[in-house]
């Protein structure tokens, strides 16, 4: 029976569905740091803040598994095809979240707790690091003509749905269950609430045709864009040699560094670090999250449509410029008693804009960087690893700084640091990256 390619449609949603999977159990996580340490990394007469580390160690330790399951699944979507790889995917993601939320807490565990989570969370961390490139391999390969960046700016917009449904769900139980509930048993409801929702994204997935795989004759299947591909010359940046692949991987962490380390600071470290260091209420922690994630997602979709017209370096550089130029200041107004609710409302906003710049092409320069026999392999590395080292020690990173310097610019610099050092990377792009074919 001969294949047949998805349609754009099924494509994007099937494509997009599991990262709004895997990315709402983040922003549960996120959202619900303070719990989750007081329920599995404090024991008794233990020090709240190092629980707090503890619990952003254990959410670090998963990022270091995706670079695994970034070669694992993406050496399965590049040989087998990209459904076979997706589907394992949101399956291990689906079922170790929902894990998490029967799993006995240190009062009852003991010791053996906070281990049994960070196990979780590395089974969640391998399925993440092969969710990546098989989708946005997924989504560029269908794309229209002219439309790469806004079909792979869905992967990134769903993330934002992902993060805004994990921080709705988590401000909401904060609302409706009074503290001893949430801290007792509310916490668990958000994280049981992941297997609905991965049965839906799973049950798009199999309805996905079967598709070649990349390296075969009918690879068009896959992605008509590509078709003859192979024979065009390769990209300076990407030969398709293996030393060629991991020069592509090393820039590509290099590009995309600043979207990693700006994101996490301010959409899932923020709730946590305005109650941890600025005093704020939990609802208001939570609040505040949800506001930038609302700027996050609404920057995305326009953020990759506009790279479609003037390139993904153009729109990239802006949102990185704007990071290094205006976090401290951001921070500064937000800890200012005189500024008011609703222009902390908008600071909120447009620090998740700035990011939706650097989000919503990402994806599409990515898969630009790399050939079809090795793009899922390839584009998912750059991501996890990038992601291990700039975004998993976020928490860690910050909340440790700021206990041992005192300094409460550090969310700031931290973003700013990474974005600055991403320029360079980013120059070397060629303006019109964009316009040419896939290979």
């Amino acid at each position: 029976m001969p294949l047949r390619p998805p349609s754009a449609r099924h494509a994007l949603v099937a494509g997009s569905v599991g990262n709004f999977v895997e990315w709402y159990e983040f922003g549960v996580y996120g959202s619900l740091a303070t719990v989750i340490a007081a329920r599995f990394f404090t024991p008794e007469g233990a020090d709240r803040a190092e629980a707090l580390i503890a619990a952003y160690a254990a959410f670090a330790l998963a990022f270091f598994f995706r670079p695994l399951g970034a070669l694992v699944f993406g050496r399965l979507a590049d040989r087998a095809g990209r459904r076979p790889a997706l589907v394992l995917a949101v399956s291990l993601m689906t079922g170790a979240t929902a894990l998490i939320g029967v799993l006995p807490a240190s009062s009852t565990a003991g010791a053996l707790a906070p281990w049994l989570l960070t196990l979780l969370r590395c089974v969640q961390g391998l399925s993440a690091g092969g969710e990546f490139g098989g989708a946005v391999s997924l989504l560029t390969e269908t794309a229209p003509p002219g439309r790469r960046g806004l079909h792979g700016a869905w992967q990134s917009f769903t993330v934002a749905l992902g993060l805004l449904a994990g921080a709705g769900v988590a401000a909401g139980l904060a609302t409706l269950l009074s503290e001893n509930a949430l801290y007792a048993w509310g916490w668990r409801l958000p994280f049981l609430l992941a297997l609905p929702l991965g049965a839906v994204a799973l049950w798009l997935r199999l309805r996905l045709p079967e598709s070649a795989p990349p390296g075969t004759g009918a690879a068009a299947a896959v992605a008509p864009e590509t078709a003859g591909a192979e024979a065009r010359a390769e990209a300076p940046d990407t030969p398709g040699r293996p030393s060629g692949t991991a020069r592509a991987v090393v820039l590509g962490v290099g590009r995309i560094m600043g979207w990693s380390a700006a994101g996490y600071s301010f959409l899932v470290v923020l709730p946590s670090y305005l109650q941890a260091t600025l005093g704020s209420s939990f609802q208001q922690a939570l609040a505040a999250g949800f506001v930038a994630n609302l700027g996050f997602a609404a920057a995305i979709l326009p953020a990759g449509a506009l790279s479609d017209r003037m390139g993904r370096r153009a729109v990239m550089l802006a949102g990185s410029i704007l990071v290094v130029l205006t976090a401290v200041p951001l921070l500064h107004l937000l800890r200012d008693p005189g500024t008011s609710v609703t222009a902390k409302a908008a600071l909120l906003a447009a620090a998740g804009a700035m990011i939706g710049l650097l989000a919503g092409p990402g994806p599409a320069l990515l898969a630009e960087m790399f050939p079809t026999r090795v793009r899922s392999t390839g584009l998912g590395l750059a991501y996890a690893l990038s992601n291990a080292v700039f975004s998993g020690c976020a928490g860690l990173t910050i909340t440790a700084l700021v206990r041992h310097t005192g300094n409460p610019d550090i969310p700031a610099l931290y973003a700013s640091a990474a974005c600055a050092l991403a320029v360079p990377a980013l120059l070397t792009l060629r303006p019109d990256d964009h316009l040419r074919p896939l290979r």
